[in-house]
Formats: structure tokens, sequence, C-alpha cells
């Protein structure tokens, strides 16, 4: 069985997320949406909370399921016997990053291969901090995230916003 990571911090998840893992869920016979800790980020919602997010946008997909780790990704992945990390390229500003980190993943983890999903056209310049800022703004989120997430994401960009003030 094929097992491919799909690591990010999902703060919140997109749709074009949603069109990888869509997209990733068809070629691996299993694929793991990982929550990754971010120490660099203050992120909107907890680990938990964006575990349970993608949870329930996704549950349409039977062979995807969803974790968190603190690790490397390539250890991670390691533990998990995933023989594949999904990354997401949107501008061509992501390809070095990317690159640099899929060079390191494989040094760590020599099992594990980087697979690149190039972001579909309508989704190239949509980020989760884009949405978070959308939002502050209040401008519509249809597009952007998914429907079942805009009350929550509107609701807690209005609670960090008033506690700024």
């Amino acid at each position: 069985m094929k097992t491919a990571i799909y690591p990010g911090s999902f703060d919140p998840i997109t749709l074009g997320h949603l069109n990888l893992i869509k997209r990733a869920s068809r070629v691996f016979d299993k694929l793991i949406v990982c929550v990754m800790v971010n120490h660099e980020k203050s992120p909107l919602f907890s680990v938990e909370e964006r575990m349970e997010q993608i949870r329930r946008v996704t549950a349409k997909f039977e062979n995807v399921e969803v974790d968190s780790s603190d690790d490397l990704v390539a250890n991670f992945a390691r533990t998990k016997g995933a023989s594949a990390i999904i990354r997401g390229l949107r501008a061509l500003s992501d390809f070095e990053k990317e690159c640099q980190m899929a060079v390191f993943n494989k040094k760590i983890n020599p099992d594990i291969d980087t697979f690149f999903l190039a972001a579909s056209e309508k989704y190239m310049y949509l980020s989760s901090s884009a949405v978070r800022e959308l939002a502050l703004f209040k401008a519509d989120l249809t597009d952007y995230a998914p429907r079942e997430l805009i009350d929550e994401i509107n609701q807690r960009i209005s609670e960090k916003n008033s506690v700024r003030r």
C-alpha cells in the first residue's frame, strides 16, 4: 500500500488545500493530512481544531486520514510507513523553498520522495494567510474556504480582532 503525507499548517484549510487532497487521494492508497506545528506562526486555530475541521471537510474521501506532528515531516513519514510527501506549488516563488525542503527530507529519510502538485489555476494565489486577511476585512470567503468553515473562520477572526483593540 502506497501512503503519502500531505503536511501543512492548514490555518485554516482552504479550497486550494482541498483540491490537492482530492487529487493526491486518487494517486495514493492512503493520504495522511498532517497538521504540522510551525513555531514561527501564531495560529488562528489550535492543532486540535484544525484537525477536526480537516476531518469534517475530507470525510467524503475514504482513504484520507488526519494527524498532527511537531517532528520533522521526514521523521513523521517514517513512523507512518509513508513513501511520499505531497507538496503544492503555487507561484514560481514556492519552487526554490520546496526543492530545498525536499532535499533535506530525502537526506533525513532516504525512503521518502516528494511529489509536487501544481496548484489548479483558480487556486494559484490562494493561501491560508490570504483567507485570514480577507476575513479580517469581512470579504466573502465562498471562493476560498470550505463553506462549512466560513462562519468559524469569521468568528475567530472577529474574536482575535476584538482582543487587539
